[in-house]
Formats: structure tokens, C-alpha cells, sequence
């Protein structure tokens, strides 16, 4: 475990119950605000978006909304919302919703500034890697979800339609957002499948930066704190989405992983699966490969103390064994009723899996980060393993 590190978190945070209606007291950074949510009904219907609107114009902040957002954000979707920004002489950029919106935010905030196709910035098979010349917009972002930790990363994830393509992006520590709300009290209403689907993926951001290469013991505090109130309140949250105590743990345990979120090939495999198939939840996608990913960790024994650590940080305190952490992962599947997640429910067929494969290693770097070097069969297997 490495015990050298950098700890450089830019982003203002205001975390808890009501902390939304504090918004117009908060330095904003700048007078005009494109609001970025998802097509989907939910900000609107739930009266989020008229709130945050009222913040806004109390504070004296104009606001142009975006709501074009696909649930697994596209290059057109940032295009479109940079014209828009551009436009509009918008000054800084909100993202409200979940990891969809807050990455799209993101990467509008950056496209708004720099020239020519975005996707020249990004890496992977067909991105560019050119270099960004211009500082982003500044970003505010209020989730309203616990999954991504993408209020208080400086990353953002989106998809090239046309090629089948995900791509990881962000410029630290610019990209960060400078402000971001984090309300309890916005969860309440999220579904329960989709709190497990979301629980899940912030689960992941702290299991991989646990096993990861390039953990350190800083990073593992806040992991493992993740890793626990995950395990002590997810089940709580999905069965009883207005248990005010759950809802709120978790959403911690969310921005807690989110601090340091060092991720494996575990989540470039997923991003190939929701990259074909968009309608499959980020979240769900992870569950479903999970158990065959870290099997083949735990039969490689490359992190074996660390997925102890990780067993009982879920709750089996007599852990011994790497196997113990995928058994506890399996009770918690179970507690929330996500074990039995099928992938021919999104239509992804086995046939699919070599490209996937060859895909998700030309995303990008994740996998230098693995504990044990994977092979392209056995990736494939994780998949094979993985369908049902």
C-alpha cells in the first residue's frame, strides 16, 4: 500500500437535509446558469427543477435549462448543450440530477470553451487525445441520486452513438466541480430498484479503489467507511426509500468513494455492456459482472488481504479468505433484491462479448490499475461467467 499521496478536492461541498434550500445563499460563480437535467420526467414531476430555478432568481442568477440528457450521456448531448451555453452567454454550468446530468455538465462545461469536435479530446479506439486549451466553465452540481460520486469528481463518462464507443474523461483539477449540494432530502423519491442499481455503483467506486494498484491509506479510509455504511443502509434505503437515517448514509457513503474514486477494469467492462445496450443502468451492468470479476481476483490471490478488508467491512467480521468478500457481496445482492439480474433481459447476447472485450481494453487506462494482470479470455470469461 502505497503511503505517499496528494489530497486536492477543490469542490466546495454542502452535504445534508435541506441544504438545498440554502443555494442562494452560496457564492455562485457567475450570473447565468445553463441547467442540465435527463429528458426523463422525475426533476420536473418532483419539483426540483422549479426549486433550483427559485435558488437561482433569489440569488439574482439568470438560468437557460438543457433537458435533453440520455440516461447514459451522448457526444451529441454535450454538442447540443455547448451550443446552447454558447448561445446563450451562460456563464456557468448546473448539473441536477444524477451521474448523467453532473457528467454531461461537466463536458458541456469544457466543450462551451474549446473548439472542433469533442470527441477529439477524448482517449479510446477513435478519440484524439488532444489536449484541451481553454479552462471549462465553472460547474455546480446537485445530485439527486447516491451512485456516481460525480459531485465531487472531476470526471465525466460519455458515448460515441455511432461507434459503440465510452469514454472516461476529465482535466483535474479544473474539471472538479467548484460547488456541489448534496441533499438527503432529494433521494427520498428515487425507486427502489434504481437505489440499489445506484448504491451498487458507489459500492464498486470503493471496492476497486481498495484492490486498485495504486490505493493508498488514505484512500482506503474513505473506501472502507463507504464500503460499511453501503453494506449497514443500502438494504434500508431500498426496502423504505423514506427512512430519513438510511437515505442520508447512504448518500455519504456515496461521496465518501467518490473522494477517492480509483477504479479497475470492472468498470470498463460494464461501460462496454451499457455502451451497446444504453437502456441497461450503469449500476445494474456492475452487479451482473461483479461476482465473476472478483473470482477471477480472488483466484489470481493478488489482493487477498485487501478483499478481507473488504468482507468485513460488509459485515463478515470472521473473514479469512478473498471468497469471503463475494459472499457477503451476495447476501447484500440479496438483501436488496438485485441477485438475480439477468443480461438477456437488455437484449446483450454472448455473441457480443469479443468486441466488448476488445472495446473495453481500448478505453483506456483502468486496466494498469488491476491487482492481477487479466487476459483477454479471461475478461471474456467474466462475461460468459456473468450471462444469463
Amino acid at each position: 500500500m502505497k503511503t505517499d499521496f496528494v489530497f486536492d478536492i477543490p469542490t466546495k461541498l454542502h452535504f445534508g437535509k435541506g441544504t438545498l434550500n440554502r443555494l442562494h445563499e452560496l457564492p455562485l460563480p457567475g450570473k447565468k446558469a445553463l441547467i442540465v437535467i435527463t429528458g426523463g420526467k422525475s426533476m420536473k414531476a418532483n419539483g426540483y427543477l422549479a426549486r433550483v430555478q427559485k435558488e437561482l432568481e433569489t440569488a439574482g442568477a439568470a438560468h437557460v435549462l438543457f433537458d435533453q440528457v440520455c440516461a447514459n450521456p451522448t457526444l451529441q448531448n454535450v454538442t447540443d448543450g455547448a451550443v446552447i451555453a454558447r448561445e446563450e452567454g451562460c456563464d456557468f454550468i448546473l448539473g441536477l440530477g444524477g451521474g448523467s446530468s453532473m457528467d454531461c455538465a461537466k463536458a458541456i462545461a469544457l466543450a462551451a470553451v474549446n473548439e472542433g469536435d469533442f470527441w477529439n479530446y477524448q482517449h479510446g479506439k477513435t478519440g484524439k487525445g488532444q489536449m484541451y486549451s481553454e479552462k471549462p466553465l465553472p460547474v455546480v452540481a446537485i445530485t439527486t441520486t447516491a451512485g456516481t460520486g460525480s459531485e465531487i469528481d472531476p470526471w465525466f463518462v460519455i458515448t460515441k452513438t455511432e461507434t459503440n464507443e465510452k469514454s472516461g474523461a476529465g482535466w483535474p483539477p479544473y474539471s472538479y466541480p467548484v460547488l456541489s449540494i448534496v441533499d438527503p432530502e432529494l433521494m427520498m423519491t428515487v425507486p427502489p430498484k434504481m437505489t440499489a442499481y445506484q448504491g451498487f455503483d458507489a459500492l464498486f467506486h470503493a471496492t476497486e479503489s481498495v484492490i486498485n494498484r495504486f490505493e493508498d491509506a488514505f484512500a482506503e479510509m474513505f473506501a472502507l467507511q463507504a464500503v460499511t455504511l453501503i453494506g449497514r443502509y443500502l438494504p434500508m434505503a431500498v426496502n423504505n426509500g423514506s427512512d430519513e437515517e438510511a437515505r442520508t448514509y447512504v448518500a455519504m457513503a456515496n461521496t465518501l468513494a467518490g473522494y477517492y474514486m480509483n477504479c479497475t477494469s470492472e468498470h470498463s467492462l460494464e461501460h462496454e455492456l451499457s455502451a451497446f445496450h444504453p437502456q441497461l443502468p450503469h449500476g445494474a451492468g456492475l452487479i451482473m459482472i461483479s461476482r465473476a470479476y472478483y473470482q477471477a481476483m480472488a483466484d489470481a490471490h493478488a489482493c487477498d488481504e485487501q478483499m478481507i478488508k473488504l468482507a468485513k467491512a460488509l459485515g463478515k467480521t470472521d473473514a479469512t479468505q478473498a471468497k469471503d468478500f463475494i459472499d457477503a457481496l451476495e447476501q447484500l445482492m440479496i438483501a436488496c433484491g438485485v441477485d438475480e439480474l439477468k443480461m438477456s433481459e437488455y437484449g446483450i447476447v454472448p455473441e457480443e462479448f469479443p468486441e466488448m472485450v476488445a472495446s473495453a481494453r481500448a478505453m483506456g487506462g483502468l486496466f494498469a490499475a488491476d491487482p492481477a494482470e487479466l487476459t483477454d479470455e479471461q475478461l471474456l470469461k467474466i462475461y460468459q461467467d456473468s450471462w444469463k
